[in-house]
């Protein structure tokens, strides 16, 4: 039986117009810590995004959430978070906000190829 970790996950919600509470799913953020492993994958619905509120700013949110891939890919991307080790950036992602681009709440699983649960992921929960 191949060797399996605990994972932790958290959807990576839009919020177009907060006073009305309406979301959906653009992305997903993974992290492993047995692997030191954090990664988050993004899929925009324009067409929901510009449903629940045509006057939405689709270029922000795009730039919103490849701000949350690049802080997870660490480097130059992270800013100031480059140095900090995955799981303080995973932490910061999943902390709430009052923005357009929220996380959801943090669930966990059992993994043995953390890369590959993120696609899976995105695959059953956003696309």
């Amino acid at each position: 039986m191949t060797k399996r970790d605990v994972f932790e996950y958290a959807l990576v919600r839009v919020v177009p117009r907060m006073e009305r509470g309406e979301c959906f799913n653009a992305g997903v953020i993974v992290y492993c810590r047995a692997k030191s492993y954090v990664a988050a994958r993004t899929h925009l619905d324009e067409a929901k995004l510009l449903a629940l509120d045509p006057k939405a700013d689709v270029a922000g949110v795009r730039a919103a959430l490849r701000a949350v891939e690049g802080l997870c890919a660490g480097g130059e991307r992270a800013g100031q978070a480059a140095g900090d080790e995955p799981g303080r950036r995973f932490r910061w992602l999943i902390a709430p906000r009052s923005t357009v681009v929220q996380p959801g709440p943090v669930h966990t699983g059992l993994t043995a190829d953390p890369e590959a649960e993120v696609e899976r992921l995105l695959d059953l929960l956003v696309r």
